[in-house]
């Protein structure tokens, strides 16, 4: 017979309920317990204030990057080298 796996619902499993992924997952799991749930939850998964700080500091990094940008064009402009 022929089955989904049990824990991603995507990959054909033939012999057993998971597919080597998430059998690896589970051996995971059964090894260490809910330190596993632990850094999924804190890794992986951010609340919505995480996401918009995450959000905010890339757009900080971003307006860094651009204005260190323009201020070497406007040294470049003030300062023409003569030939």
């Amino acid at each position: 017979m022929v089955f989904n796996c049990l824990l991603c619902e995507f990959e054909t499993c033939y012999v057993s309920r998971f597919c080597p992924k998430c059998r690896a997952l589970k051996h995971l799991i059964l090894l260490h317990g809910d330190r596993v749930h632990e850094i999924v939850n804190e890794v992986l998964c951010r609340t919505e204030e995480k996401q918009n700080n995450k959000i905010k500091q890339q757009l900080n990094k971003e307006i860094e990057e651009k204005k260190k940008v323009l201020d070497k064009k406007i040294k470049v402009n003030q300062n023409p080298q003569s030939k």
